[in-house]
């Protein structure tokens, strides 16, 4: 007969280890769902567009605004992992994500598509005298950006304009970022005046706000396509990483459109008189987007991109606000 002796102390361990495993689990399943599913997305566009309310000393919107901009962020930013993934990719996790949740996915836009359309509907027969009664320029700023957002998946009639701005190449990334400055700037705006007749008091602080958004966004934009480079190759899509090459796109693109936004910056709240605190607050974010560029000389997750990166335009719109509540105490 052989007797074995345990350990207290391992056996201790053992069983102290497992739920540990468990919740580390949990809390990657969490994170992927999250970010996976573009709800973090969804938070980042309410987030800026209430950053732009107070630094323009306007009014919020309303709840029902800020669930339809939430609701169709994620709805946009999902359509393009809508369609049928029948292949295991152990490659991209983010498509054997939608490979594995693909019900779910179908059935949540299911549902967000329809609360977007009974909240336009309430907004619209809530508005309707106000909405007939926008001036022209308003008309003009919402077709442009439904159009932009509109083509860069190529959703108009091929009958009407073939054109999908999202195989453009290097201007993808300028329109992504021209498409979220209008959706947290413009937009916005267009609906204050709709629903509470509010105008903008001083439209040159505004469309400085709209060019610091479209520039933080676009970087963001440039960065992403440093991870979808081998398929942007594959394709023949002339992105900026695969047209000059990883480390021209850092130090030749990236980084100098990253100094000017901080040049510009630093030059316009200056010359604004805004207080240095707030003009500090607002530095962050791009002297962090600075330190991530830099970064990217090595291979990063995808997870790095969608908690990183784009967690620095939520950071980003912390920091605005916080410099607009902190310098009026």
């Amino acid at each position: 007969m052989i007797i074995k002796f345990y350990n207290p102390s391992k056996l201790q361990n053992f069983q102290l280890t497992a739920p540990v495993s468990l919740h580390l689990h949990m809390g990657n399943k969490f994170i992927k769902f999250i970010f996976f599913s573009n709800y973090f997305v969804g938070l980042l566009s309410v987030a800026l567009s209430i950053e732009m309310s107070l630094q323009a000393h306007l009014p919020f919107n309303s709840v029902a605004f800020y669930s339809l901009l939430f609701m169709t962020t994620v709805l946009y930013y999902t359509y393009a992992y809508v369609g049928p993934v029948n292949a295991n990719s152990s490659v991209n996790p983010r498509t054997e994500w939608y490979r594995k949740n693909n019900r779910f996915v179908k059935t949540s836009q299911l549902i967000f598509l329809t609360a977007s359309a009974i909240l336009i509907v309430y907004l619209g027969v809530n508005n309707l005298e106000a909405i007939f009664q926008l001036e022209l320029v308003y008309w003009l700023l919402g077709v442009i950006i439904v159009m932009a957002a509109l083509l860069y998946y190529g959703l108009l009639p091929k009958s009407f304009i073939r054109l999908n701005l999202r195989g453009t190449g290097w201007v993808k990334a300028f329109v992504i970022g021209f498409v979220w400055a209008s959706c947290v700037n413009i937009l916005p705006l267009i609906d204050i005046k709709i629903e509470k007749g509010v105008l903008v008091a001083d439209p040159v602080w505004v469309s400085w706000l709209f060019v610091k958004n479209f520039m933080f966004c676009t970087v963001n934009a440039i960065m992403f396509d440093i991870k979808d480079y081998a398929d942007d190759s594959n394709r023949q899509l002339k992105t900026f990483v695969v047209r000059y090459g990883l480390h021209k796109t850092i130090f030749f693109i990236l980084i100098p459109l990253l100094l000017v936004g901080v040049i510009s910056l630093i030059l316009f709240t200056m010359a604004q008189g805004i207080n240095r605190v707030a003009i500090l607050l607002n530095l962050l974010p791009f002297a962090c987007l600075l330190f991530v560029a830099y970064s990217l000389q090595k291979e990063k997750r995808i997870l790095y991109y969608l908690v990183i990166i784009d967690g620095l335009i939520f950071f980003k719109a912390l920091c605005g606000i916080a410099g607009v509540l902190l310098t009026n105490i």
